[in-house]
């Protein structure tokens, strides 16, 4: 196709609907900034995608698996929200095209992927979509995290799908930086302040070997286990880093949320 590459995004999603708990007035003031970086998203591409492919991290399987619904529901997978949160609706269309071929470039990288059309929407995909993209009319594929949440492989993983950028496709890494729910407020913010920094120095390292090698040793960075004792909503940031190759690496956004650190990051 013709036109620019487009970028590869990791971004945060916050937490349940966060952006959408007041029906009828304005969201939270401590969801505030990053409901406007999301809301900025697609005004800061160079080139409008013609399509998204999102990996969230609240999907996994035991292989790689690609929805390829034509016209998603919505999954309501979060628990003791306001009624109204149940009720939301982001219409867009799938990408059924951008999930085949995201399936056939993992394959012909050696991974096993399956195809599936039943599962709906998870709030990774509808909640932050629903506020960079209100009008819904981006179509949309997902793509499963792997269950047994290897680093390296997510990050092949990425590599593998990096012809998409090319294809006037926006792969999106939904998960957050920091997710330890058993702490929130002050007793978080010092650990989640280290973990942070040190992740942010190994995404954003300037050699891209090194930077891969960084990020897949996560565990090993200050503060990891207490950022994420367990690690699927860091593991869509593999699948981003390995999309965005041999190109820069920059933090796009940081803010505190319920004591926590959490950043977003701009691979391309």
């Amino acid at each position: 196709m013709n036109g620019m590459t487009q970028p590869v995004l990791f971004i945060p999603h916050g937490g349940g609907p966060c952006f959408f708990l007041n029906e009828n007035g304005p969201t939270d003031p401590m969801w505030q900034p990053m409901e406007r970086y999301l809301a900025g998203l697609i005004a800061s591409l160079s080139e409008r995608p013609r399509a998204i492919l999102l990996i969230s991290g609240h999907w996994e399987e035991p292989d790689f698996t690609v929805h390829t619904g034509a016209r998603p529901d919505l999954l309501f997978d979060y628990h003791g929200f306001p009624e109204h949160t149940y009720r939301l609706r982001w219409d867009a269309p799938g990408a059924p095209d951008v999930a085949r071929r995201a399936a056939a470039l993992l394959e012909a990288a050696g991974f096993a992927v399956t195809e599936e059309q039943a599962r709906g929407w998870d709030h990774g995909v509808f909640i932050p979509m629903k506020v960079a993209l209100p009008d819904a009319d981006i179509p949309l594929a997902q793509l499963s995290l792997r269950a047994d949440l290897d680093a390296a492989a997510h990050i092949a993983a990425g590599r593998a799908l990096a012809p998409l950028r090319d294809e006037g496709v926006l792969i999106i890494g939904s998960g957050m930086s920091f997710h330890n729910m058993r702490v929130r407020g002050p007793a978080a913010t010092e650990g989640a302040d280290i973990f942070d920094e040190a992740l942010t120095e190994a995404v954003t390292d300037s050699d891209p070997a090194a930077r891969a090698a960084r990020v897949a040793d996560w565990a090993n960075l200050p503060q990891a286990r207490f950022a994420h004792p367990r690690e699927e909503h860091l593991l869509p940031l593999m699948v981003a880093l390995g999309a965005g190759g041999d190109g820069g690496a920059t933090r796009d956004f940081t803010d505190h949320v319920l004591g926590w650190k959490v950043s977003a990051y701009r691979f391309g």
